[in-house]
């Protein structure tokens, strides 16, 4: 079986008995490695699908303004309840069959929306479809525990960089679908292409069963009770949340300024923006890289004060697109380099409850996200790109002193 890094045409390979222990380093075929990654980014996508379609879906359905906005905060509820319920399922049960499991509910759910006769079915199919969506949380450490020790870093930065193209072109993708077949075509493609991934899950997936003896109350306390006792974890959820909260600032705040008088840009080209976005997702598999050369710490620190100055470039661009665009490029890149080192420092902490570690860390980044997307609203309503431009950068320096007290509090200890 060929390695993720070795060379050789991709290919999958068919695994008839379980993996080893949780950090045994069982090694990825390139193509095991490209299902994983794009699974991910399919699974993420369902979860912003619905927002370039908020006005169609509104005259379609007859909804009221704010019905259609609560099928976007909907997705939000759902994907959180998934992360602290579901996702610790992955040190409990065997996790071939969780995955495959959580993937086939989504192809179900999503055919609830793309058949929803109105609002309040579409809105229990989104709530429904984001709940299991967060199966790609569930392959990511998968994929880590699969990896050769010394390539983990790497594999974590491909399989994250599907997931992060998944949530940035899911917008430019559901706008193009929905002219073409109308707003119901993009849960049905999303309802085919997730059986599909399903099916390959099942067939190529290694079985991964690590029992931990615990019960599903019991391992929903001990999720918690990781950020008690592992102080590492509390540091970069930190981060984690103040890195999303700065990302979200931007990408909710965007849409007012290109659509205001300033750019006058239509709802058809304000989507293309996640295009420019989604070149940042080359520094997912460089952070990677150098993670596994022993970086990640630097990773953290330099990607943390390259967000905090992206919003220089940020806030120029109220008036001037070259600006805008190169905040854009990079601060998409600095987010992603600062969530894949969190993700390979957490990992590397206890391998036997990773999944559970990747739930702690992911509720608390979404959480920031939220947290992000609600106080850009505020921002932008009193002050304007200027206040957009302040906030978002005084969260990206939170980012930074974070991690410089982490890295003062392990020299100290």
């Amino acid at each position: 079986m060929t390695n993720a890094a070795g060379s050789g045409a991709p290919r999958l390979t068919t695994h008839h008995k379980a993996a080893e222990a949780p950090d045994g380093g069982a090694p990825l075929s390139r193509g095991l490695l490209l299902l994983m990654s794009a699974a991910t980014g399919l699974s993420v996508a369902n979860n912003y699908f619905a927002q370039p379609l908020l006005d169609l879906l509104g005259r379609e359905l007859q909804l009221s303004t704010t019905m259609a906005g609560m099928i976007v905060t909907a997705a939000q509820v759902g994907y959180g309840l998934g992360l602290i319920l579901l996702v610790p399922l992955g040190d409990l049960v065997e996790r071939r069959r969780l995955a495959v499991m959580l993937y086939a509910a989504t192809a179900v759910f999503l055919l609830v929306s793309a058949t929803a006769p109105n609002g309040a079915l579409l809105l229990a199919g989104t709530v429904l479809t984001a709940l299991t969506s967060v199966a790609a949380q569930v392959v990511v450490p998968y994929a880590a525990t699969l990896a050769a020790p010394a390539q983990r870093g790497r594999v974590i930065g491909t399989v994250t960089s599907g997931l992060m193209l998944g949530a940035l072109l899911s917008r430019t993708v559901a706008g193009g679908l929905a002219e073409l077949g109308g707003w119901r075509t993009v849960y049905w493609v999303s309802a085919i292409l997730i059986a599909g991934v399903t099916v390959l899950l099942w067939r190529f997936l290694p079985p991964l069963h690590t029992p931990i003896g615990l019960s599903y109350p019991a391992l929903l306390r001990s999720t918690i009770a990781l950020f008690r006792h592992e102080p590492v974890l509390r540091w970069r959820a930190g981060i984690a949340a103040l890195s999303l909260a700065s990302f979200n600032v931007l990408w909710t705040s965007v849409t007012f300024l290109l659509a205001g008088p300033e750019y006058g840009w239509s709802e058809g080209a304000i989507g293309l923006l996640g295009l420019v976005g989604a070149v940042g997702t080359v520094a997912t598999t460089v952070a990677g890289r150098l993670a596994d050369r022993g970086y990640v710490q630097r990773v953290t620190g330099i990607g943390s004060a390259a967000l905090a100055a992206s919003w220089l470039l940020i806030g120029a661009g109220e008036s001037s697109l070259g600006w805008l665009l190169g905040g854009v490029i990079v601060l998409n890149m600095a987010h992603q380099a600062v969530l894949n080192s969190n993700q390979n420092v957490i990992y590397a902490l206890r391998p036997e409850v990773r999944n559970r570690l990747n739930s702690a860390l992911m509720t608390a980044f979404f959480a920031g996200g939220a947290a992000g997307s609600a106080l850009a609203a505020v921002a932008w309503v009193r002050g304007g790109w200027t206040a957009v431009s302040v906030l978002g950068g005084v969260l990206a320096c939170g980012m930074f002193v974070l991690w410089a007290l982490e890295r003062r509090g392990v020299r100290g200890s």
